[in-house]
């Protein structure tokens, strides 16, 4: 069975807002800077976004500011043709720990991550909603290493559930996953070199020796 491409269905829903007057409006959850830079340039054209920081799988404190102020710093360095502007969400780790209960010694990938894009995505949505947006999306596929079927799978059940569009895309596609590199280094951007939570810290460390 041939895979869905998430990344045509983003290229057909854009091809079908392209005659409407005013833009819509999206709500884009970001896990970082050099994640949001290729989607932002992406769909920037075509949306008017709020960024949604929301991130409580970011167990140190230190760490999620520090990515937070990298993605304001280049919502000001990017230039970008639609409005975009940048809504921080609390800091909630309590939520992931709840979430991850039962499975702290899974691989990166797995159950617990699948739950933790719930987590954020089910929150973007309620602030979508809230804020009047049009859609929901985050920019979690444009890295090689979460699964956008699962993504695609959770949003469009949560889409089901409290009645806003959920984004389809696979930003990683198309050379994406390059672009996003290529802006972090334009840009000289805090690369992280794990997901946030402290499981997969301590996974990289053991992988890479990370000190």
């Amino acid at each position: 069975m041939k895979k869905p491409d998430y990344q045509k269905e983003l290229d057909n829903l854009i091809e079908e807002l392209s005659g409407v007057q005013q833009s819509k409006k999206l709500f884009l959850h970001s896990c970082c800077a050099p994640c949001s830079s290729h989607c932002l340039t992406y769909l920037s054209p075509h949306f008017d976004i709020t960024v949604f920081y929301y991130n409580p799988n970011i167990t140190e404190l230190a760490e999620y500011n520090k990515r937070l102020a990298e993605q304001e710093r280049l919502l000001k360095e990017l230039p970008l043709p639609g409005r975009v502007d940048l809504l921080p969400g609390d800091y909630e780790p309590e939520c992931f720990f709840e979430i991850a209960k039962g499975l702290e010694t899974l691989p990166e990938g797995a159950m617990r991550c699948h739950r933790c894009y719930e987590l954020r995505l089910r929150k973007t949505a309620q602030k979508a909603l809230e804020n009047k947006a049009d859609f929901f999306g985050t920019t979690l596929s444009v890295s090689p290493y979460k699964n956008a079927t699962a993504l695609y799978e959770i949003g469009k059940k949560i889409e089901a559930e409290m009645g806003i569009a959920f984004l389809p895309a696979d930003f990683k596609k198309r050379g994406g996953y390059l672009h996003s590199i290529e802006l972090s280094r334009e840009y000289d951007l805090y690369r992280q070199p794990y997901c946030g939570c402290i499981y997969s810290l301590e996974q990289a460390k053991n992988k890479c020796k990370i000190n």
